[in-house]
């Protein structure tokens, strides 16, 4: 019972201090969050069992806590003296994870991007008790997209108290929600020059051809890291897949198509020839080291932030021709060479094995939602109703029905749909708005619509910090825009020439 309210208290509390009034009352709340945070999962591992390797250990946990501690303690003291410091640091470790066991499970996690967001929360919760209360709020342009997400995170909480599975919600809520909620207000109040976004975008670029680089590596060795299912999947077949420093192609693909959809832009619309060729550069290695993944989620992906950003440049006939030739195209590959897209459509087996066996995943996923379509079967329950409904009795590890709507229909029900689809009608009309006149803002929406496509192949929505981070981008970047409208206004009222 106490981890069930635990879990409500900590979302309750993130929200306030993210979206609160400046001062003592929201510092105290994020505070409040974040420890709560340690204690909710703590209690978790320990109820769960997984504490063996800590306690065959204890001198080298101890050890690796107190080094972690004196790492957050003076980042954080460098976070107070330099703020923009704290976004070029999470973006420079955003997709590192580190190989954890406990209790004979292994867990990729994101320590590096988890002691930055440490040290920047604890930075601003110092800052909020410095202010005190009554110091000014910032202007929000942009409240309902923020109300959104974060009521979404609430929301999962709320129904996390009867679901089948409550450890995997807190789990969800510990490693995802919180830290990257921490990781969305910091970078929203970050002051974004012009020189900041080209350093963010610089350390992104510098990621992925580093990624890159390893992948190829891996490509001319066939050999990848980290991945034993990888390496056996690629002894097995007439194909290589390439992984690089992640542990699934899949999230390379991702990062690899989030780099390109941001560099894209440059190529296409820049005047000065000196950034163009550098874009275009990085373009065709980037576009190379997405070949080596062979991941059909990130394919589909870049195709959809292409189209974003086709949109913007083209309009009316150009870009439905365009449009409907792409389709057409794809149409006829299907239908008339089912055989190159590994598909028989006279064979349902077929179908099965051309989808990873995700058919499986969405037809348990449709009976789930069936059964209790209006409020779900519980937040992070996806698993252990799906086994049940199948009655899988060897405990498969089945995750999530890699489509991240399906996820959301399962678990939270009509309900939950609700709140997602209005969060993505929110976010794209603050993305999309005027883009075609700001390059920062249609390269972020164009990004944010792949990484909406690939959850449909491949999950993962409000569980990558790169959502996350755009939204921040988004929601920054509008609001500055809506400050500078202000001032022109002011300024006019004043009757001062326009800057």
């Amino acid at each position: 019972m106490l981890e069930r309210v635990g879990v409500v208290a900590v979302v309750v509390l993130l929200a306030w201090g993210v979206l609160g009034r400046p001062g003592r009352a929201r510092g105290l709340a994020l505070a409040a969050s974040l420890g709560l945070t340690v204690v909710l999962l703590a209690g978790d591992v320990w109820h769960q069992a997984q504490v063996q390797a800590i306690v065959d250990r204890p001198p080298v946990a101890v050890a690796l806590a107190a080094l972690a501690g004196v790492v957050v303690v003076l980042a954080t003291a460098t976070a107070l003296r330099r703020p923009e410091v704290v976004p070029v640091a999470a973006v420079a470790v955003l997709p590192f994870r580190v190989p954890l066991t406990l209790g004979g499970e292994t867990a990729n996690l994101l320590v590096p991007l988890y002691l930055v967001i440490a040290a920047g929360g604890l930075a601003r919760v110092v800052r909020d008790l410095r202010s005190g209360d009554g110091a000014p709020a910032p202007p929000r342009p942009t409240v309902w997209l923020e109300r959104l997400l974060f009521g979404f995170v609430v929301l999962y909480a709320l129904q996390a108290t009867y679901s089948g599975d409550l450890s995997k919600a807190v789990q969800n809520v510990a490693f995802f929600y919180v830290p990257f909620g921490v990781l969305f207000a910091l970078l929203v109040e970050t002051r974004w020059t012009r020189g900041l976004l080209r350093t963010w975008l610089g350390v992104l670029v510098g990621l992925a051809l580093l990624f890159c680089a390893v992948a190829f590596l891996q490509e001319a060795t066939h050999h990848v890291f980290l991945n034993d299912k990888l390496k056996e999947s690629n002894a097995y077949n007439p194909y290589f897949r390439a992984n690089s420093l992640f542990f699934d192609p899949n999230i390379l693909g991702r990062f690899l198509v989030v780099v390109l959809l941001l560099v894209a832009p440059i190529a296409a619309w820049a005047t000065d020839r000196r950034r163009i060729v550098p874009a275009v550069a990085v373009l065709v290695v980037v576009w190379l080291g997405l070949l080596t993944t062979l991941s059909q989620s990130s394919f589909g992906a870049l195709l959809m932030g292409l189209a974003v950003l086709a949109g913007a440049r083209w309009t009316g006939r150009r870009l439905a021709v365009a449009g409907g030739v792409v389709i057409g195209v794809l149409a006829v590959l299907v239908l008339v060479f089912p055989g190159l897209v590994g598909l028989h459509l006279d064979r349902s087996s077929s179908i099965r094995k051309a989808t990873s066996g995700r058919s499986d995943l969405v037809s348990g996923a449709a009976t789930l939602f069936a059964d209790r379509p209006l409020t779900g079967w519980g937040s992070g329950a996806f698993s252990v109703e799906y086994r049940r409904e199948r009655h899988d009795t060897n405990g498969n590890d089945v995750a999530a029905s890699h489509t991240i709507p399906l996820t959301v229909a399962v678990e939270q029900g009509v309900v939950g749909l609700a709140v997602y689809v209005a969060l993505l009608v929110a976010a794209f009309q603050l993305l999309l708005r005027g883009a075609r006149t700001a390059l920062a803002r249609l390269a972020i929406g164009a990004a944010f619509a792949a990484l909406v496509v690939h959850t449909l192949g491949y999950a993962a929505f409000l569980e990558d910090p790169m959502t996350w981070a755009l939204l921040a981008l988004g929601v920054a970047l509008a609001r500055r825009r809506e400050r500078g409208r202000e001032e022109l206004t002011r300024a006019e009222m004043a009757g001062a020439p326009a800057a």
